[in-house]
Protein backbone atom coordinates (compact mmCIF):
# COMPACT_ATOMS: atom_id res chain seq x y z
CA UNK A 1 0.00 0.00 0.00
CA UNK A 2 2.77 2.45 0.86
CA UNK A 3 4.62 1.59 -2.38
CA UNK A 4 1.43 2.28 -4.35
CA UNK A 5 1.03 5.69 -2.72
CA UNK A 6 4.66 6.56 -3.51
CA UNK A 7 4.20 5.55 -7.18
CA UNK A 8 1.10 7.74 -7.46
CA UNK A 9 2.95 10.72 -5.90
CA UNK A 10 5.89 10.25 -8.26
CA UNK A 11 3.63 10.21 -11.34
CA UNK A 12 1.84 13.32 -10.11
CA UNK A 13 5.12 15.20 -9.62
CA UNK A 14 6.33 14.16 -13.09
CA UNK A 15 3.04 15.32 -14.63
CA UNK A 16 3.25 18.74 -12.92
CA UNK A 17 6.88 19.14 -14.02
CA UNK A 18 6.04 18.37 -17.64
CA UNK A 19 3.10 20.76 -17.53
CA UNK A 20 5.31 23.54 -16.18
CA UNK A 21 7.91 22.93 -18.90
CA UNK A 22 5.28 22.97 -21.57
CA UNK A 23 3.98 26.29 -20.29
CA UNK A 24 7.49 27.77 -20.28
CA UNK A 25 8.26 27.04 -23.94
CA UNK A 26 4.77 27.42 -25.38
CA UNK A 27 4.88 30.45 -27.79
CA UNK A 28 1.19 31.07 -27.35
CA UNK A 29 1.58 31.51 -23.61
CA UNK A 30 2.99 35.04 -24.01
CA UNK A 31 6.29 34.29 -22.29
CA UNK A 32 9.39 35.89 -23.97
CA UNK A 33 11.57 33.53 -26.01
CA UNK A 34 15.04 32.66 -24.87
CA UNK A 35 17.70 35.27 -25.78
CA UNK A 36 20.05 34.42 -28.61
CA UNK A 37 23.58 35.81 -29.01
CA UNK A 38 24.36 36.83 -32.62
CA UNK A 39 27.87 37.80 -33.57
CA UNK A 40 28.10 41.00 -35.68
CA UNK A 41 31.28 41.49 -37.62
CA UNK A 42 33.10 44.82 -37.67
CA UNK A 43 32.39 46.40 -41.09
CA UNK A 44 35.61 48.41 -40.87
CA UNK A 45 37.76 45.25 -40.65
CA UNK A 46 38.31 43.34 -43.90
CA UNK A 47 39.99 40.01 -44.57
CA UNK A 48 42.11 39.21 -47.61
CA UNK A 49 43.52 35.90 -48.77
CA UNK A 50 47.03 37.08 -49.62
CA UNK A 51 47.98 40.02 -47.38
CA UNK A 52 51.57 39.89 -48.62
CA UNK A 53 50.38 41.21 -52.00
CA UNK A 54 49.61 44.61 -50.48
CA UNK A 55 52.52 46.94 -49.95
CA UNK A 56 52.62 48.80 -46.66
CA UNK A 57 54.19 52.22 -46.17
CA UNK A 58 55.05 54.05 -42.99
CA UNK A 59 53.40 57.42 -42.48
CA UNK A 60 55.89 60.26 -42.54
CA UNK A 61 55.70 63.56 -40.72
CA UNK A 62 55.67 67.22 -41.59
CA UNK A 63 55.81 70.39 -39.51
CA UNK A 64 52.67 72.21 -40.58
CA UNK A 65 50.95 75.33 -39.27
CA UNK A 66 48.17 74.83 -36.80
CA UNK A 67 44.88 74.55 -38.66
CA UNK A 68 41.23 75.00 -37.84
CA UNK A 69 38.66 73.32 -40.07
CA UNK A 70 35.19 74.82 -40.27
CA UNK A 71 32.24 74.52 -42.63
CA UNK A 72 30.70 77.33 -44.61
CA UNK A 73 28.69 78.28 -47.66
CA UNK A 74 29.37 80.37 -50.76
CA UNK A 75 27.62 83.73 -50.95
CA UNK A 76 28.04 86.70 -53.31
CA UNK A 77 30.36 89.54 -52.41
CA UNK A 78 27.86 92.34 -51.73
CA UNK A 79 30.46 94.87 -52.88
CA UNK A 80 30.22 93.22 -56.31
CA UNK A 81 26.42 93.16 -56.46
CA UNK A 82 24.90 95.93 -58.59
CA UNK A 83 21.18 96.70 -58.88
CA UNK A 84 19.73 97.41 -62.31
CA UNK A 85 17.39 100.40 -61.94
CA UNK A 86 15.23 102.10 -64.53
CA UNK A 87 15.45 105.82 -63.78
CA UNK A 88 12.36 106.37 -65.92
CA UNK A 89 9.23 104.90 -64.37
CA UNK A 90 6.84 103.07 -66.62
CA UNK A 91 5.66 99.73 -67.98
CA UNK A 92 8.01 96.95 -69.08
CA UNK A 93 7.39 96.21 -72.76
CA UNK A 94 10.31 93.90 -73.52
CA UNK A 95 12.60 91.70 -71.37
CA UNK A 96 15.83 90.50 -72.95
CA UNK A 97 17.41 88.66 -69.99
CA UNK A 98 16.28 86.43 -67.16
CA UNK A 99 17.32 85.00 -63.79
CA UNK A 100 20.64 83.06 -63.61
CA UNK A 101 21.74 84.33 -67.01
CA UNK A 102 25.29 85.51 -67.63
CA UNK A 103 25.29 89.04 -69.04
CA UNK A 104 27.95 91.42 -70.31
CA UNK A 105 28.40 95.06 -69.40
CA UNK A 106 26.32 97.19 -71.79
CA UNK A 107 24.00 94.33 -72.78
CA UNK A 108 20.35 95.29 -73.29
CA UNK A 109 18.25 93.87 -70.45
CA UNK A 110 14.79 95.39 -70.87
CA UNK A 111 12.77 98.19 -72.46
CA UNK A 112 10.44 100.48 -70.53
CA UNK A 113 7.68 102.66 -71.91
CA UNK A 114 7.68 105.76 -69.75
CA UNK A 115 5.69 109.01 -69.65
CA UNK A 116 8.67 110.49 -67.80
CA UNK A 117 10.51 110.66 -71.12
CA UNK A 118 7.67 112.54 -72.82
CA UNK A 119 7.56 115.03 -69.96
CA UNK A 120 11.34 115.45 -69.92
CA UNK A 121 11.50 116.01 -73.68
CA UNK A 122 8.67 118.56 -73.51
CA UNK A 123 10.58 120.42 -70.81
CA UNK A 124 13.67 120.35 -73.01
CA UNK A 125 11.86 121.79 -76.03
CA UNK A 126 10.39 124.61 -73.96
CA UNK A 127 13.84 125.34 -72.54
CA UNK A 128 15.24 125.58 -76.07
CA UNK A 129 12.56 128.07 -77.10
CA UNK A 130 12.93 130.11 -73.90
CA UNK A 131 16.70 130.28 -74.31
CA UNK A 132 16.36 131.36 -77.93
CA UNK A 133 13.92 134.13 -77.00
CA UNK A 134 16.03 135.25 -74.03
CA UNK A 135 19.11 135.40 -76.22
CA UNK A 136 17.30 137.50 -78.83
CA UNK A 137 16.06 139.90 -76.17
CA UNK A 138 19.51 140.17 -74.65
CA UNK A 139 21.10 140.99 -78.00
CA UNK A 140 18.42 143.64 -78.66
CA UNK A 141 18.92 145.14 -75.19
CA UNK A 142 22.65 145.19 -75.70
CA UNK A 143 22.27 147.08 -78.97
CA UNK A 144 19.79 149.54 -77.47
CA UNK A 145 22.07 150.22 -74.53
CA UNK A 146 24.94 150.88 -76.89
CA UNK A 147 22.82 153.61 -78.53
CA UNK A 148 21.68 155.02 -75.18
CA UNK A 149 18.06 153.93 -75.70
CA UNK A 150 17.78 151.91 -72.42
CA UNK A 151 19.36 152.05 -69.03
CA UNK A 152 22.08 149.75 -67.76
CA UNK A 153 19.61 148.20 -65.32
CA UNK A 154 17.41 147.03 -68.20
CA UNK A 155 20.45 145.54 -69.91
CA UNK A 156 21.35 143.68 -66.76
CA UNK A 157 17.81 142.29 -66.50
CA UNK A 158 18.00 140.99 -70.05
CA UNK A 159 21.42 139.48 -69.36
CA UNK A 160 20.08 137.79 -66.23
CA UNK A 161 17.10 136.37 -68.14
CA UNK A 162 19.47 134.97 -70.75
CA UNK A 163 21.62 133.30 -68.08
CA UNK A 164 18.55 131.74 -66.42
CA UNK A 165 17.32 130.44 -69.77
CA UNK A 166 20.70 128.84 -70.43
CA UNK A 167 20.67 127.16 -67.01
CA UNK A 168 17.18 125.77 -67.63
CA UNK A 169 18.23 124.43 -71.01
CA UNK A 170 21.33 122.81 -69.55
CA UNK A 171 19.25 121.13 -66.81
CA UNK A 172 16.68 119.86 -69.32
CA UNK A 173 19.46 118.53 -71.53
CA UNK A 174 21.10 116.79 -68.58
CA UNK A 175 17.76 115.21 -67.63
CA UNK A 176 17.47 113.67 -71.09
CA UNK A 177 21.03 112.36 -70.89
CA UNK A 178 20.30 110.81 -67.49
CA UNK A 179 17.24 109.03 -68.85
CA UNK A 180 19.21 107.88 -71.90
CA UNK A 181 17.13 109.79 -74.47
CA UNK A 182 18.58 110.66 -77.86
CA UNK A 183 17.47 114.24 -78.57
CA UNK A 184 17.78 113.63 -82.31
CA UNK A 185 15.44 110.61 -82.23
CA UNK A 186 13.20 110.97 -79.17
CA UNK A 187 11.01 108.06 -78.10
CA UNK A 188 8.90 107.14 -75.10
CA UNK A 189 10.76 103.79 -74.93
CA UNK A 190 13.90 103.69 -72.79
CA UNK A 191 16.52 100.95 -72.95
CA UNK A 192 18.01 99.60 -69.71
CA UNK A 193 21.50 98.10 -70.01
CA UNK A 194 23.64 95.90 -67.76
CA UNK A 195 25.99 98.08 -65.68
CA UNK A 196 28.54 95.27 -65.13
CA UNK A 197 29.45 91.82 -66.38
CA UNK A 198 28.14 89.04 -64.16
CA UNK A 199 25.22 86.76 -63.36
CA UNK A 200 21.64 87.86 -62.74
CA UNK A 201 20.97 86.66 -59.18
CA UNK A 202 17.63 88.41 -58.67
CA UNK A 203 14.77 89.39 -61.01
CA UNK A 204 11.90 91.57 -59.80
CA UNK A 205 10.08 92.38 -63.04
CA UNK A 206 8.01 90.50 -65.57
CA UNK A 207 6.50 91.38 -68.93
CA UNK A 208 4.07 94.34 -68.66
CA UNK A 209 4.99 94.95 -65.02
CA UNK A 210 5.58 98.41 -63.57
CA UNK A 211 9.11 99.47 -62.80
CA UNK A 212 10.98 102.60 -61.86
CA UNK A 213 11.57 104.73 -58.81
CA UNK A 214 8.11 106.34 -58.60
CA UNK A 215 5.72 103.54 -59.55
CA UNK A 216 4.31 100.78 -57.36
CA UNK A 217 6.61 98.26 -58.98
CA UNK A 218 10.09 97.40 -57.73
CA UNK A 219 12.68 100.08 -58.53
CA UNK A 220 15.29 97.33 -58.88
CA UNK A 221 14.51 95.34 -62.01
CA UNK A 222 17.49 92.98 -61.71
CA UNK A 223 20.47 92.40 -59.46
CA UNK A 224 23.72 91.42 -61.16
CA UNK A 225 26.56 89.84 -59.19
CA UNK A 226 30.16 89.63 -60.29
CA UNK A 227 31.07 86.10 -59.19
CA UNK A 228 34.74 86.29 -60.11
CA UNK A 229 35.27 86.87 -56.37
CA UNK A 230 32.89 85.48 -53.74
CA UNK A 231 32.55 85.20 -49.99
CA UNK A 232 32.62 82.04 -47.92
CA UNK A 233 30.70 82.55 -44.67
CA UNK A 234 31.73 80.10 -41.93
CA UNK A 235 30.41 79.39 -38.45
CA UNK A 236 33.19 79.37 -35.84
CA UNK A 237 32.51 78.36 -32.23
CA UNK A 238 33.41 80.89 -29.57
CA UNK A 239 36.12 78.62 -28.13
CA UNK A 240 37.92 78.68 -31.50
CA UNK A 241 37.60 82.43 -32.13
CA UNK A 242 41.01 83.23 -30.52
CA UNK A 243 42.57 81.19 -33.35
CA UNK A 244 41.01 83.39 -36.03
CA UNK A 245 42.29 86.79 -37.14
CA UNK A 246 41.68 89.16 -40.05
CA UNK A 247 44.16 88.58 -42.87
CA UNK A 248 44.61 84.91 -41.98
CA UNK A 249 45.13 82.56 -44.92
CA UNK A 250 42.51 79.90 -45.59
CA UNK A 251 42.20 76.85 -47.82
CA UNK A 252 38.79 76.14 -49.35
CA UNK A 253 37.78 72.64 -50.41
CA UNK A 254 34.52 71.88 -52.22
CA UNK A 255 33.04 68.43 -51.74
CA UNK A 256 32.59 67.96 -55.48
CA UNK A 257 36.20 68.98 -56.23
CA UNK A 258 38.34 67.35 -53.50
CA UNK A 259 41.57 67.68 -55.49
CA UNK A 260 41.20 71.39 -56.26
CA UNK A 261 41.69 73.48 -53.11
CA UNK A 262 41.29 77.24 -53.39
CA UNK A 263 43.14 79.96 -51.53
CA UNK A 264 41.28 82.58 -49.51
CA UNK A 265 41.81 85.25 -46.88
CA UNK A 266 39.80 86.08 -43.77
CA UNK A 267 38.35 89.55 -44.26
CA UNK A 268 35.97 89.82 -41.31
CA UNK A 269 35.20 88.18 -37.97
CA UNK A 270 31.63 88.82 -36.88
CA UNK A 271 31.24 90.77 -33.61
CA UNK A 272 27.94 89.06 -32.73
CA UNK A 273 27.45 85.42 -31.73
CA UNK A 274 24.47 83.35 -32.73
CA UNK A 275 22.62 82.97 -29.41
CA UNK A 276 21.44 79.46 -30.29
CA UNK A 277 24.64 77.68 -31.33
CA UNK A 278 27.19 80.19 -29.96
CA UNK A 279 29.04 80.71 -33.21
CA UNK A 280 30.31 83.80 -35.01
CA UNK A 281 30.29 84.40 -38.74
CA UNK A 282 33.76 84.49 -40.29
CA UNK A 283 34.00 85.87 -43.82
CA UNK A 284 36.61 84.63 -46.28
CA UNK A 285 37.35 86.33 -49.62
CA UNK A 286 37.96 83.79 -52.38
CA UNK A 287 38.84 84.21 -56.05
CA UNK A 288 36.39 82.06 -58.01
CA UNK A 289 37.88 80.17 -60.97
CA UNK A 290 34.34 79.25 -62.04
CA UNK A 291 33.69 76.14 -59.96
CA UNK A 292 32.12 77.89 -56.97
CA UNK A 293 28.36 78.35 -57.10
CA UNK A 294 26.24 80.34 -54.71
CA UNK A 295 24.91 78.22 -51.87
CA UNK A 296 27.62 75.54 -52.13
CA UNK A 297 28.75 73.97 -48.86
CA UNK A 298 32.53 73.98 -48.44
CA UNK A 299 35.16 73.13 -45.88
CA UNK A 300 37.48 75.98 -44.95
CA UNK A 301 40.80 75.32 -43.23
CA UNK A 302 42.14 78.38 -41.43
CA UNK A 303 45.93 78.32 -41.28
CA UNK A 304 47.35 79.51 -37.96
CA UNK A 305 50.73 80.93 -36.99
CA UNK A 306 51.91 78.08 -34.74
CA UNK A 307 53.10 74.76 -36.16
CA UNK A 308 52.40 71.13 -35.22
CA UNK A 309 53.48 67.72 -36.50
CA UNK A 310 51.11 65.96 -38.89
CA UNK A 311 51.35 62.57 -40.58
CA UNK A 312 51.88 62.26 -44.33
CA UNK A 313 50.98 59.36 -46.62
CA UNK A 314 50.92 58.81 -50.38
CA UNK A 315 47.81 60.31 -51.94
CA UNK A 316 46.96 56.88 -53.38
CA UNK A 317 46.63 55.50 -49.85
CA UNK A 318 43.58 57.68 -49.09
CA UNK A 319 40.09 56.50 -49.94
CA UNK A 320 37.50 59.22 -50.59
CA UNK A 321 34.11 57.73 -49.74
CA UNK A 322 30.81 59.44 -48.85
CA UNK A 323 32.49 62.84 -48.40
CA UNK A 324 34.94 61.32 -45.92
CA UNK A 325 38.59 60.21 -46.09
CA UNK A 326 39.82 56.76 -45.04
CA UNK A 327 43.05 54.72 -44.91
CA UNK A 328 43.62 51.00 -44.30
CA UNK A 329 46.01 49.92 -41.53
CA UNK A 330 47.18 46.33 -40.79
CA UNK A 331 45.13 44.63 -38.06
CA UNK A 332 47.01 41.32 -37.71
CA UNK A 333 47.01 38.06 -39.71
CA UNK A 334 45.05 38.64 -42.92
CA UNK A 335 43.04 41.62 -41.64
CA UNK A 336 43.10 45.31 -42.45
CA UNK A 337 41.14 47.96 -40.59
CA UNK A 338 39.61 51.02 -42.23
CA UNK A 339 40.35 54.22 -40.27
CA UNK A 340 38.68 57.58 -40.79
CA UNK A 341 41.12 60.47 -41.26
CA UNK A 342 40.98 64.13 -42.13
CA UNK A 343 43.06 64.75 -45.21
CA UNK A 344 44.87 68.03 -45.68
CA UNK A 345 46.73 69.57 -48.58
CA UNK A 346 48.74 67.87 -51.31
CA UNK A 347 52.50 67.83 -50.65
CA UNK A 348 55.43 67.40 -53.05
CA UNK A 349 56.02 63.85 -54.25
CA UNK A 350 52.29 63.04 -54.52
CA UNK A 351 52.01 62.86 -50.74
CA UNK A 352 49.12 64.21 -48.73
CA UNK A 353 48.96 65.66 -45.26
CA UNK A 354 46.78 63.96 -42.64
CA UNK A 355 45.37 66.48 -40.19
CA UNK A 356 43.88 63.93 -37.78
CA UNK A 357 43.17 60.22 -37.43
CA UNK A 358 46.68 58.93 -38.14
CA UNK A 359 50.00 59.42 -36.36
CA UNK A 360 53.47 59.54 -37.93
CA UNK A 361 55.10 56.10 -37.95
CA UNK A 362 51.88 54.12 -38.43
CA UNK A 363 51.69 51.77 -41.40
CA UNK A 364 49.01 52.03 -44.09
CA UNK A 365 48.22 50.16 -47.30
CA UNK A 366 50.12 51.80 -50.15
CA UNK A 367 47.39 51.45 -52.80
CA UNK A 368 43.84 51.66 -51.52
CA UNK A 369 42.45 51.09 -55.02
CA UNK A 370 44.24 47.74 -55.24
CA UNK A 371 42.76 46.68 -51.92
CA UNK A 372 39.24 47.82 -52.85
CA UNK A 373 39.45 45.93 -56.18
CA UNK A 374 40.57 42.75 -54.37
CA UNK A 375 37.69 43.01 -51.88
CA UNK A 376 35.18 43.35 -54.69
CA UNK A 377 36.61 40.31 -56.46
CA UNK A 378 36.48 38.11 -53.33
Amino acid sequence: MTRRILNIAGCLALTLSLAACGKKFNPSSGAPPAAKVVEVSNSDVVTVQHPQDFQLVTAGSVDAPNRLSVTGSVTPDINREVPVISLASGRVVDIRATLDENVRKGQLLLKVQSPDITSAFDTYLKAVNDERLANTEYLRAKDLYAHGAISQEMLQQAEDSEADAKDDLSAADQQLNTLGVDKSHPSDIINVYAPITGVIVAQNVTQAAATGVTYAGSPTAFTIADLSHVWVLCDVYQNDLPRVRIGQQAQIVVDGYPGHPLAGRVSDVGPVLDPTIRTAKVRIDVANPGMLRLGMFVTATLIGRTKQVHATVPADAILHLHDEDWVYVPAGDSHFRRVAVQAGGILPGNNQEILSGLAPGQQVVRSVLQLEATLEAQ
